[in-house]
């Protein structure tokens, strides 16, 4: 989902699927966007499973979503160079991050991992200095995380509820927007079919 100058979108459950058990697990990531394309128009792009590029080997399996890695590109649009990589390590397998792209991290959503001598568990993060060369190794019970990484941006960015901008008068501006909640003629409009209702303005 392309958020550009203003994007709203619904997330509901259907009431067919609460009323059976099931399970849902994922991770929300921002990416910010370079600033000749933040006021770009809103867009959503679906890419299946299939379509992205999956590297397997020697206990390693790595999900390209976002960007290159190992050789390979997915398919899904971005506005710069980067890599966003869902990987599953079986216990003692090593994985070398990729080393194309300037600033690199990793998140450990299950398991553990060792990088040069210290373990890192399940809701840790690191953020690499650029250039290092760095091997993941799964701990006993293997590991799953997310690579994540690309170029440097250009200058901070700001975060305010869920507006996100290289200034903070475009926060501003996009504050008194959804304020004025100008859904017809705005710069903000309501998910089609799902408009009924929006969450206002904290504070």
């Amino acid at each position: 989902m392309i958020a550009g100058s203003g994007v709203t979108h619904s997330e509901r459950t259907g009431a067919k699927t609460r009323a059976a058990p099931h399970r849902l697990a994922g991770i929300q990531t921002w990416v910010a966007l370079p600033e000749a394309h933040e006021d770009d128009a809103a867009s959503f792009e679906h890419r299946a499973s299939r379509e992205l590029p999956l590297i397997e080997g020697e206990g390693k399996s790595v999900r390209l979503i976002l960007g290159t890695a190992y050789g390979e590109r997915a398919p899904v649009s971005t506005f710069s160079e980067m890599v966003y990589a869902d990987a599953v390590l079986a216990a003692g397998a090593r994985l070398p991050l990729p080393t194309e792209h300037e600033d690199r991290g990793i998140y450990v959503v299950e398991g553990a991992i060792e990088i040069a001598g210290t373990s890192y568990e399940a809701g840790r993060m690191m953020v690499f200095r650029p250039g290092d060369a760095i091997t993941v190794k799964a701990g006993t019970h293997g590991a799953r995380l997310m690579i994540l990484g690309g170029e440097t941006l250009n200058g901070p960015r700001y975060i305010w509820w869920n507006f996100v901008a290289s200034s903070r008068e475009r926060i501003e501006a996009a504050k008194e927007a959804w304020r004025a909640a100008d859904f017809s003629g705005g710069r903000f409009h309501l998910p089609s079919g799902d408009d009924a209702e929006f969450i206002s303005l904290p504070g």
